[in-house]
C-alpha cells in the first residue's frame, strides 16, 4: 500500500515561512515526479508545484519566487519550502507520487494533508 505521509503544517502570520515534508517510501526508485497541491476551503484543489526524479521542478505562477521544492533521494522525502507566506496561501496542503505501470507513472497516490493557515 502506497501512502505518502506530510507533515510540517501550521499557522503562521502573513510573511512567515513554514516547510513541509512529504515521505514516500520507494519513491526515488519509482523514478517518477512528485508534487505538492492545495486545496482551499470552497475551491477546487490546485496544483502547486512539482519535482521530477533528475531535479528538475516547476511551479505554479500564484506561488513562484516564494515556494521552493526540493527532494532528498536518501530519504524519500520531498520539501516544500513556503516563504513571504501570505492569507490566500491557506489551504490543505497535499502531495501526489506516483508508481509505474506498464513503464508508465500511471498509479497515482494521495497523502492525507496537511492544513497550513496563515492569518493577515
Amino acid at each position: 500500500q502506497v501512502q505518502p505521509v506530510e507533515s510540517g503544517g501550521g499557522s503562521v502570520q502573513a510573511g512567515g515561512s513554514l516547510r513541509l515534508s512529504c515521505t514516500d517510501p520507494g519513491f526515488s526508485s519509482s523514478r517518477c515526479d512528485m508534487a505538492w497541491y492545495r486545496q482551499a476551503a470552497g475551491k477546487e484543489r490546485e496544483w502547486v508545484s512539482s519535482i521530477s526524479i533528475d531535479g528538475s521542478t516547476r511551479y505554479a505562477d500564484s506561488v513562484k519566487g516564494r515556494f521552493t521544492i526540493s527532494k532528498d533521494n536518501g530519504q524519500d522525502t520531498v520539501y516544500l519550502q513556503m516563504n513571504s507566506l501570505k492569507p490566500e496561501d491557506t489551504a490543505m496542503y497535499s502531495c501526489k507520487t506516483a508508481r509505474r505501470r506498464y513503464g508508465l507513472c500511471s498509479m497515482y497516490y494521495w497523502g492525507q494533508g496537511t492544513q497550513v493557515t496563515v492569518s493577515s
